[in-house]
């Protein structure tokens, strides 16, 4: 919970990223409160207040998945609606003549995210959720310790670097600094 309000504040690709992890978490604890408050919880050494609002947090995303049939896969609405507005404010940046250097910056990912598209099944809503899949299923496979080539850790690279800009862009959005006038 703490982790995911300061990420959200500060860079909402990471917290989308936090969050798609936190959710396969509920599911690898059956989406089953009972559990996550006995086995998980305490390994963040919380108590008092704190605990009671992460334990409220958890529960309430447990209860969302649990709502919207998401406990086997799928993402919640609210992250697919955050991922959605990423997207707006990109297509929104490609069009702005004044963001010259974000639009040299994504046509120079085409060529990955075109070779990426032709490998990902089912085909993702956007590049916005394609380069962020890609980056959480490379964190899904070197947690299972599996080996990366080097031209996909380069592409990740260039994929999270995109989307650092394009957060600092929807911060600069939220806060009312983002300046589309040339």
């Amino acid at each position: 919970m703490l982790t995911a309000q300061k990420k959200k504040k500060e860079n909402i690709a990471e917290y989308i990223l936090y969050m798609w992890q936190v959710e396969d978490l509920i599911r690898a604890y059956d989406c089953n409160m009972e559990r996550i408050r006995t086995e998980l919880l305490p390994q963040y050494g919380q108590s008092g207040e704190i605990l009671q609002e992460m334990e409220q947090w958890w529960d309430n995303l447990c209860a969302m998945l649990k709502v919207e049939q998401k406990e086997k896969s799928g993402h919640l609405q609210m992250l697919t609606n955050t991922v959605n507005e990423l997207n707006t404010l990109h297509h929104l940046l490609l069009k702005t003549p004044k963001f010259v250097n974000y639009q040299i910056q994504f046509q120079q990912l085409q060529p990955l995210l075109k070779e990426l598209e032709t490998k990902t099944s089912p085909p993702p809503a956007n590049d916005i959720e394609l380069m962020l899949s890609a980056l959480y299923n490379t964190f899904l496979l070197r947690l299972q310790k599996q080996s990366l080539s080097a031209e996909t850790l380069s592409a990740m690279k260039q994929f999270a670097s995109f989307l650092a800009l394009l957060s600092k862009r929807y911060q600069e959005e939220q806060t009312g600094k983002l300046d589309l006038e040339d």
